[in-house]
Protein backbone atom coordinates (compact mmCIF):
# COMPACT_ATOMS: atom_id res chain seq x y z
CA UNK A 1 0.00 0.00 0.00
CA UNK A 2 2.90 2.34 0.94
CA UNK A 3 4.25 2.01 -2.77
CA UNK A 4 1.11 2.24 -4.34
CA UNK A 5 1.06 5.59 -2.73
CA UNK A 6 4.02 6.88 -2.92
CA UNK A 7 3.56 5.95 -6.79
CA UNK A 8 0.20 7.61 -6.52
CA UNK A 9 1.86 10.93 -5.48
CA UNK A 10 4.52 11.18 -7.68
CA UNK A 11 2.17 10.83 -10.61
CA UNK A 12 -0.06 13.20 -8.89
CA UNK A 13 2.82 16.57 -8.74
CA UNK A 14 3.18 15.60 -12.74
CA UNK A 15 0.06 16.03 -13.88
CA UNK A 16 -0.46 19.02 -10.77
CA UNK A 17 2.71 20.46 -13.00
CA UNK A 18 0.83 19.98 -16.34
CA UNK A 19 -1.86 21.32 -14.62
CA UNK A 20 -0.60 24.69 -14.07
CA UNK A 21 1.56 25.03 -17.48
CA UNK A 22 -2.20 24.99 -18.86
CA UNK A 23 -4.15 26.99 -16.42
CA UNK A 24 -0.98 29.37 -16.95
CA UNK A 25 -1.63 29.81 -20.73
CA UNK A 26 -5.54 29.40 -20.32
CA UNK A 27 -5.55 32.63 -18.08
CA UNK A 28 -3.48 34.48 -20.33
CA UNK A 29 -5.67 33.81 -23.79
CA UNK A 30 -8.64 35.26 -21.57
CA UNK A 31 -9.22 38.86 -22.87
CA UNK A 32 -8.42 42.25 -20.64
CA UNK A 33 -5.21 43.64 -19.24
CA UNK A 34 -4.51 43.69 -15.54
CA UNK A 35 -2.72 46.30 -15.43
CA UNK A 36 -5.36 48.68 -17.84
CA UNK A 37 -8.16 47.10 -15.76
CA UNK A 38 -6.30 48.75 -12.48
CA UNK A 39 -5.31 52.18 -14.27
CA UNK A 40 -8.84 52.64 -15.36
CA UNK A 41 -9.85 51.82 -11.70
CA UNK A 42 -7.13 54.57 -10.94
CA UNK A 43 -8.79 57.04 -13.39
CA UNK A 44 -5.42 57.42 -15.03
CA UNK A 45 -5.06 56.26 -18.62
CA UNK A 46 -1.52 56.89 -19.14
CA UNK A 47 1.03 54.85 -20.67
CA UNK A 48 3.56 55.46 -18.72
CA UNK A 49 1.49 54.71 -15.69
CA UNK A 50 0.27 51.13 -17.21
CA UNK A 51 3.76 50.43 -18.13
CA UNK A 52 4.84 50.83 -14.98
CA UNK A 53 2.15 48.73 -13.31
CA UNK A 54 2.88 45.73 -16.19
CA UNK A 55 6.66 46.11 -14.97
CA UNK A 56 5.94 46.37 -11.57
CA UNK A 57 4.21 42.83 -11.63
CA UNK A 58 6.00 41.04 -13.81
CA UNK A 59 3.37 41.97 -17.24
CA UNK A 60 5.89 43.05 -19.67
CA UNK A 61 8.62 40.05 -19.46
CA UNK A 62 8.06 37.15 -21.97
CA UNK A 63 5.55 34.63 -21.29
CA UNK A 64 8.14 31.71 -21.05
CA UNK A 65 10.06 33.69 -18.59
CA UNK A 66 6.69 34.28 -16.67
CA UNK A 67 5.80 30.58 -16.99
CA UNK A 68 9.43 29.75 -15.76
CA UNK A 69 9.07 32.38 -12.67
CA UNK A 70 5.70 30.67 -11.78
CA UNK A 71 6.13 27.08 -11.59
CA UNK A 72 9.54 27.27 -9.68
CA UNK A 73 7.43 29.02 -6.99
CA UNK A 74 4.79 26.77 -7.26
CA UNK A 75 7.27 24.00 -6.55
CA UNK A 76 8.60 25.95 -3.84
CA UNK A 77 5.12 26.45 -2.24
CA UNK A 78 5.17 29.83 -3.31
CA UNK A 79 1.67 30.96 -5.57
CA UNK A 80 2.92 34.43 -5.97
CA UNK A 81 1.47 37.80 -4.89
CA UNK A 82 -1.86 39.05 -5.69
CA UNK A 83 -1.63 42.47 -7.17
CA UNK A 84 -5.23 43.61 -6.49
CA UNK A 85 -4.99 42.23 -2.76
CA UNK A 86 -1.88 43.31 -2.02
CA UNK A 87 -1.62 40.05 -0.43
CA UNK A 88 0.58 36.88 -0.47
CA UNK A 89 -1.88 34.59 -2.63
CA UNK A 90 -1.89 31.52 -0.14
CA UNK A 91 -2.43 33.77 2.61
CA UNK A 92 -5.57 34.64 0.72
CA UNK A 93 -6.47 31.35 -0.03
CA UNK A 94 -5.61 29.47 3.53
CA UNK A 95 -8.00 32.39 5.06
CA UNK A 96 -10.91 31.19 2.80
CA UNK A 97 -10.30 27.44 2.10
CA UNK A 98 -11.85 26.11 5.86
CA UNK A 99 -14.97 27.89 4.75
CA UNK A 100 -14.82 26.41 1.40
CA UNK A 101 -14.18 22.89 2.82
CA UNK A 102 -16.95 22.75 5.82
CA UNK A 103 -19.39 23.45 3.01
CA UNK A 104 -18.25 21.09 0.62
CA UNK A 105 -17.59 18.17 3.01
CA UNK A 106 -21.01 19.01 4.54
CA UNK A 107 -22.57 18.94 1.23
CA UNK A 108 -20.59 16.16 0.30
CA UNK A 109 -21.86 14.11 3.37
CA UNK A 110 -25.32 15.05 3.07
CA UNK A 111 -25.25 13.81 -0.71
CA UNK A 112 -23.67 10.73 -0.60
CA UNK A 113 -25.50 9.31 3.41
CA UNK A 114 -29.12 10.58 2.01
CA UNK A 115 -28.62 9.61 -1.64
CA UNK A 116 -27.40 5.48 -0.78
CA UNK A 117 -30.07 5.64 2.08
CA UNK A 118 -33.39 6.70 -0.94
CA UNK A 119 -31.45 4.34 -3.19
CA UNK A 120 -31.48 1.58 -1.07
CA UNK A 121 -35.23 2.52 0.24
CA UNK A 122 -35.94 2.71 -3.80
CA UNK A 123 -34.17 -0.83 -4.65
CA UNK A 124 -35.52 -2.26 -1.34
CA UNK A 125 -39.28 -1.37 -2.52
CA UNK A 126 -38.89 -1.68 -6.39
CA UNK A 127 -41.95 -0.75 -8.61
CA UNK A 128 -44.05 0.21 -5.44
CA UNK A 129 -45.20 3.84 -4.78
CA UNK A 130 -42.36 4.29 -2.31
CA UNK A 131 -39.55 3.23 -5.43
CA UNK A 132 -41.61 5.88 -7.50
CA UNK A 133 -41.82 9.03 -4.97
CA UNK A 134 -38.19 9.05 -4.56
CA UNK A 135 -37.12 8.26 -8.52
CA UNK A 136 -39.80 11.27 -8.97
CA UNK A 137 -37.82 13.48 -6.25
CA UNK A 138 -34.47 12.48 -7.33
CA UNK A 139 -35.15 13.45 -11.12
CA UNK A 140 -36.88 17.03 -9.81
CA UNK A 141 -33.21 17.95 -7.66
CA UNK A 142 -31.34 16.13 -11.01
CA UNK A 143 -33.07 18.51 -13.41
CA UNK A 144 -33.21 21.72 -10.85
CA UNK A 145 -30.32 24.77 -11.16
CA UNK A 146 -28.23 25.19 -8.22
CA UNK A 147 -28.69 28.80 -8.09
CA UNK A 148 -33.06 28.77 -8.36
CA UNK A 149 -32.64 25.95 -5.66
CA UNK A 150 -30.67 28.66 -3.45
CA UNK A 151 -32.98 31.70 -4.27
CA UNK A 152 -35.83 29.30 -3.21
CA UNK A 153 -34.45 28.14 -0.15
CA UNK A 154 -33.94 32.26 0.89
CA UNK A 155 -37.34 33.34 -0.39
CA UNK A 156 -38.87 30.45 1.64
CA UNK A 157 -36.75 29.49 5.07
CA UNK A 158 -35.33 32.96 5.43
CA UNK A 159 -37.55 35.56 3.99
CA UNK A 160 -40.86 33.80 4.81
CA UNK A 161 -40.50 31.65 7.59
CA UNK A 162 -37.66 33.40 9.28
CA UNK A 163 -36.18 29.99 10.16
CA UNK A 164 -32.58 30.32 8.50
CA UNK A 165 -30.29 33.11 8.01
CA UNK A 166 -29.91 33.87 4.33
CA UNK A 167 -25.87 34.67 3.66
CA UNK A 168 -22.72 34.62 5.48
CA UNK A 169 -20.51 32.47 7.19
CA UNK A 170 -21.43 33.56 10.80
CA UNK A 171 -23.69 36.52 12.35
CA UNK A 172 -21.82 39.93 11.96
CA UNK A 173 -21.48 41.70 15.50
CA UNK A 174 -22.79 39.23 17.27
CA UNK A 175 -18.60 38.06 18.29
CA UNK A 176 -20.50 34.32 19.90
CA UNK A 177 -17.94 32.20 21.45
CA UNK A 178 -17.61 28.37 22.03
CA UNK A 179 -21.13 26.23 21.35
CA UNK A 180 -22.85 29.24 20.25
CA UNK A 181 -20.76 30.18 17.78
CA UNK A 182 -20.59 26.65 16.12
CA UNK A 183 -24.85 26.88 16.09
CA UNK A 184 -24.55 29.86 14.60
CA UNK A 185 -22.08 28.85 11.92
CA UNK A 186 -24.51 25.92 11.73
CA UNK A 187 -27.44 27.58 11.20
CA UNK A 188 -25.94 29.78 8.28
CA UNK A 189 -24.86 26.24 6.71
CA UNK A 190 -27.36 24.70 6.71
CA UNK A 191 -29.11 26.11 3.22
CA UNK A 192 -25.90 26.30 1.01
CA UNK A 193 -24.77 22.57 2.44
CA UNK A 194 -28.33 21.82 1.33
CA UNK A 195 -28.26 23.30 -2.48
CA UNK A 196 -25.13 21.53 -3.07
CA UNK A 197 -26.48 18.41 -1.69
CA UNK A 198 -29.73 17.87 -3.14
CA UNK A 199 -27.96 17.02 -6.66
CA UNK A 200 -25.95 15.16 -5.77
CA UNK A 201 -27.83 13.33 -3.24
CA UNK A 202 -30.41 12.71 -6.42
CA UNK A 203 -27.40 11.09 -8.63
CA UNK A 204 -26.16 8.96 -6.04
CA UNK A 205 -29.98 7.97 -5.16
CA UNK A 206 -30.41 6.79 -8.67
CA UNK A 207 -26.90 4.73 -9.38
CA UNK A 208 -27.28 3.16 -5.69
CA UNK A 209 -30.45 1.57 -6.94
CA UNK A 210 -29.40 0.57 -10.62
CA UNK A 211 -26.73 -0.52 -8.58
CA UNK A 212 -28.08 -2.82 -6.08
CA UNK A 213 -31.06 -3.89 -8.88
CA UNK A 214 -28.34 -5.56 -10.98
CA UNK A 215 -26.28 -6.90 -8.24
CA UNK A 216 -29.56 -8.67 -6.83
CA UNK A 217 -29.85 -10.49 -10.12
CA UNK A 218 -26.27 -12.55 -9.65
CA UNK A 219 -26.11 -16.04 -8.62
CA UNK A 220 -24.33 -15.22 -5.36
CA UNK A 221 -27.57 -13.31 -4.30
CA UNK A 222 -29.14 -16.11 -5.67
CA UNK A 223 -27.07 -19.03 -3.38
CA UNK A 224 -27.24 -17.13 -0.18
CA UNK A 225 -31.52 -16.50 -0.41
CA UNK A 226 -30.92 -20.22 -1.21
CA UNK A 227 -28.85 -21.26 1.89
CA UNK A 228 -31.89 -19.16 4.01
CA UNK A 229 -30.13 -16.54 4.79
CA UNK A 230 -32.31 -13.25 6.38
CA UNK A 231 -33.15 -11.20 3.20
CA UNK A 232 -31.66 -8.07 5.72
CA UNK A 233 -28.25 -9.96 5.97
CA UNK A 234 -28.51 -10.43 2.26
CA UNK A 235 -29.77 -6.89 1.29
CA UNK A 236 -26.76 -5.75 3.80
CA UNK A 237 -23.80 -8.01 3.21
CA UNK A 238 -23.96 -9.27 -0.50
CA UNK A 239 -26.02 -6.76 -2.34
CA UNK A 240 -25.42 -3.44 -0.59
CA UNK A 241 -21.61 -4.37 0.01
CA UNK A 242 -20.68 -4.80 -3.58
CA UNK A 243 -23.20 -1.83 -5.33
CA UNK A 244 -21.20 0.43 -3.53
CA UNK A 245 -18.18 0.35 -5.58
CA UNK A 246 -20.05 2.01 -8.82
CA UNK A 247 -20.90 4.92 -6.30
CA UNK A 248 -17.66 5.01 -4.87
CA UNK A 249 -16.36 5.37 -8.12
CA UNK A 250 -18.95 8.26 -8.73
CA UNK A 251 -18.52 9.92 -5.53
CA UNK A 252 -14.41 10.13 -6.13
CA UNK A 253 -15.10 12.15 -9.36
CA UNK A 254 -17.80 14.58 -7.98
CA UNK A 255 -15.52 15.05 -5.18
CA UNK A 256 -13.54 17.41 -7.21
CA UNK A 257 -17.00 19.14 -9.44
CA UNK A 258 -18.17 20.17 -5.68
CA UNK A 259 -15.68 22.94 -6.20
CA UNK A 260 -17.63 24.02 -8.99
CA UNK A 261 -20.32 23.99 -7.13
CA UNK A 262 -19.44 26.19 -4.44
CA UNK A 263 -18.21 28.48 -7.01
CA UNK A 264 -22.00 29.67 -7.96
CA UNK A 265 -23.97 28.86 -4.50
CA UNK A 266 -20.93 31.15 -2.53
CA UNK A 267 -21.78 33.80 -4.22
CA UNK A 268 -25.99 33.32 -4.07
CA UNK A 269 -25.45 33.11 -0.17
CA UNK A 270 -22.64 35.74 0.53
CA UNK A 271 -19.95 32.33 1.86
CA UNK A 272 -16.69 33.63 2.33
CA UNK A 273 -15.12 30.52 0.57
CA UNK A 274 -12.21 29.85 -2.58
CA UNK A 275 -14.85 29.97 -4.86
CA UNK A 276 -16.38 33.39 -4.02
CA UNK A 277 -12.86 34.41 -4.13
CA UNK A 278 -12.24 32.91 -7.49
CA UNK A 279 -15.54 34.77 -8.69
CA UNK A 280 -14.33 37.85 -7.70
CA UNK A 281 -10.14 37.24 -8.61
CA UNK A 282 -11.97 36.68 -12.36
CA UNK A 283 -13.69 40.03 -12.39
CA UNK A 284 -10.60 41.72 -11.08
CA UNK A 285 -8.27 40.11 -13.85
CA UNK A 286 -5.98 38.43 -10.88
CA UNK A 287 -3.75 36.31 -12.53
CA UNK A 288 -1.74 34.93 -9.71
CA UNK A 289 -4.68 34.38 -7.33
CA UNK A 290 -7.01 32.65 -10.15
CA UNK A 291 -3.73 30.75 -10.60
CA UNK A 292 -3.45 29.81 -7.10
CA UNK A 293 -6.88 28.98 -6.55
CA UNK A 294 -6.55 26.36 -9.39
CA UNK A 295 -4.02 24.74 -8.26
CA UNK A 296 -4.97 24.12 -5.00
CA UNK A 297 -8.35 23.15 -6.45
CA UNK A 298 -6.35 20.80 -8.77
CA UNK A 299 -4.30 19.49 -5.99
CA UNK A 300 -7.84 19.04 -3.96
CA UNK A 301 -8.90 16.62 -6.85
CA UNK A 302 -5.44 14.53 -6.94
CA UNK A 303 -5.77 13.63 -3.52
CA UNK A 304 -9.33 12.99 -3.34
CA UNK A 305 -8.76 10.87 -6.09
CA UNK A 306 -6.01 9.07 -4.09
CA UNK A 307 -8.58 8.65 -1.53
CA UNK A 308 -10.84 7.11 -3.53
CA UNK A 309 -8.77 4.33 -4.46
CA UNK A 310 -7.87 3.58 -0.60
CA UNK A 311 -11.83 3.76 -0.09
CA UNK A 312 -12.39 0.73 -3.12
CA UNK A 313 -10.16 -1.52 -1.08
CA UNK A 314 -12.34 -0.88 2.70
CA UNK A 315 -15.44 -1.37 0.45
CA UNK A 316 -13.98 -4.61 -1.41
CA UNK A 317 -11.02 -6.02 0.45
CA UNK A 318 -10.82 -8.35 -3.11
CA UNK A 319 -9.26 -5.38 -5.28
CA UNK A 320 -5.41 -5.17 -4.84
CA UNK A 321 -3.19 -2.18 -4.79
CA UNK A 322 -2.08 -1.49 -7.92
CA UNK A 323 0.23 1.19 -9.45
Amino acid sequence: MLSFIAQRIVKGVIVLIAIVVLNFFLIRLAPGDPAMVMAGEAGASDKVFVAQLREKFGLDKPLPEQLFVYVRGVLGFDLGFSFRQQAPVSQLILERLPATLLLTLTAFAISLVFGVLFGVLAARFAGTWVDTAITVLALIFYATPLFWIALIAILLFSVTMDWLPSFGYETVGANYTGFAHVLDVAAHLIMPAATIGLFFMATYTRMTRAAMLEVARQDFVKTARAKGLRDAVIQRRHVLRNALLPVVTLAGLHSGTLIGGAVLTETVFAWPGIGRLMYEALLQRDYNLLLGIFVVCSAMVLIFNLITDLVYRLVDPRIDFAA
